[in-house]
């Protein structure tokens, strides 16, 4: 070791500094680099562009719901029924998604209120699978729609889903018919369904429950669809509009009833469960 070595490494503000890996986090949307913690504080939505980025079942729970809120059991359904397997077995996929998630599978459900107004809260996480829908997804979607039978409150669903799960095949597509059916039955009841369409809801999810709400609410810029962009391009063999597929141009289209900031989600849906139960009250 050299001198200048020697000298270098024995003062003190030369020795080097641990730094947390998760400190800084790169915007989607525009690439800016924010503090990890600054970009929680604003609820995941980044301060500089708006992009609202996607979050956990846990922290939408918390954003949504009053302190005291129950999250509900999530039901049991059989894994793997098809014995499925493409690069890994379908159970190994299952173990995985479930190591790096709190919850076990891609659909959790609470009870609480939402500015003092009951309610069941079911949120989609993303990061589950891709938040694909299979038969534990419908189980829970069905279980949460009983439980807002059971409590005559109202059942709000936050989506987040790249479509049906394929490693259970035609079960999974069985989901769809069997969550429209729960959302009628909440119908029947006169209770309250409202849709908080996040990014991105797409495939079987959108072709079922997801655009079903008495009320449809989307999240800013989020995407909202059943085929990919480039399928629908590829079949129609024109250009699509631009934003196609996005929040805005869904309002715009009629599709969805509102889009809401992040922010002010908690808030609107709170006014809209007011205003759905006294309505349907007075029916």
């Amino acid at each position: 070791m050299s001198w200048l070595n020697r000298v270098r490494n024995s003062l003190p503000f030369a020795q080097k500094r641990d730094t947390p890996d998760n400190l800084w986090i790169s915007c989607p949307s525009c690439k800016e680099m924010l503090f990890t913690k600054e970009y929680e504080e604003n609820l995941s939505v980044c301060p500089r562009c708006d992009h609202h980025g996607r979050i956990g079942a846990d922290a939408r729970l918390g954003q949504l719901l009053d302190p005291g809120f129950t999250i509900l059991d999530s039901p049991k359904v059989k894994e793997d029924p098809l014995k499925f397997r493409d690069s890994k077995k379908y159970p190994d996929r299952l173990k995985a998604a479930r190591a790096a998630n709190p919850h076990p599978d891609a659909l959790t459900n609470a009870l609480g209120a939402i500015d003092g107004n009951k309610c069941v809260l079911g949120v989609q996480d993303f990061a589950f699978m891709g938040g694909s829908m299979g038969m534990a997804v419908g189980a829970a979607f069905v279980a949460g729609a009983d439980r807002a039978l059971k409590e005559k409150c109202a059942y709000v669903i936050c989506t987040a889903a790249g479509g049906a799960r394929m490693q259970e095949g035609i079960l999974s597509l069985m989901q769809m018919p069997k969550t429209t059916v729960a959302v009628r039955r909440l119908a029947q009841a006169n209770l309250p369904y409202i849709v908080v369409l996040t990014d991105p809801t797409t495939g079987g999810v959108t072709a079922s429950y997801a655009m079903l709400g008495d009320v449809q609410i989307a999240e800013p810029g989020c995407l909202i669809g059943f085929a990919g962009q480039r399928v629908i391009q590829d079949t129609i063999r024109e250009k699509l509009p631009e934003g196609f597929q996005r929040a805005e141009y869904l309002l715009e289209h009629g599709m969805i009833d509102m889009v809401v900031h992040r922010r002010d989600l908690k808030a609107r849906l709170a006014s809209v469960l007011d205003y759905l139960t006294a309505a349907k009250a007075a029916a």
